[in-house]
């Protein structure tokens, strides 16, 4: 894979750069996938994901993403996720060994330019009150963050999802 070399989204404290270039290119697959996704969704159990990415058919999938063995092995909150999913990822660049991935969940490799799907992840389907309060969760989130590209001011007004 290609090295990156342009700019990147704008850090907010937690992410490394090899982070963002991953999400960069797993959300370009995701969008060929035909599915939409916002980043750095916070949960209804406190946690944040990295991506969660919903499909025309109503799916949610999380992708949790692991830019090196440090990174994955400092952070467990990810067990969490699948209650707030139809299937979990792991995204990781082409540096990291994939072989440390959890077995149980899919594996995307990624990079600033595209990524691709290495092992499809099961499907545990979410209870219906848990996919409305995820589909509402998205959709104020994409529609905040949109009304603050075009009104920065709105910003002040409170909370983004």
């Amino acid at each position: 894979m290609q090295r990156w070399t342009g700019p990147i989204a704008p850090r907010d404290g937690r992410q490394s750069e090899t982070a963002l270039l991953v999400a960069r290119g797993t959300r370009r697959l995701l969008r060929r996938l035909k599915f939409s996704s916002v980043t750095e969704l916070p949960l209804l159990s406190g946690r944040r994901a990295d991506i969660v990415a919903l499909g025309e058919d109503g799916a949610i999938h999380i992708i949790e993403i692991k830019s090196s063995i440090a990174d994955f092995r400092a952070d467990m909150k990810w067990r969490d996720y699948r209650a707030h999913c139809d299937r979990l990822f792991f995204a990781i660049p082409e540096t990291a060994p994939a072989e440390i991935m959890p077995q149980d969940a899919g594996l995307i490799i990624a990079d600033a330019y595209g990524a691709e799907i290495l092992r499809e992840a099961p499907e545990h389907k979410m209870a219906p009150a848990a996919r409305h309060a995820m589909l509402m969760r998205f959709a104020h989130a994409a529609a905040h963050r949109l009304h603050g590209l075009s009104d920065p001011e709105a910003l002040r007004l409170g909370p983004l999802g």
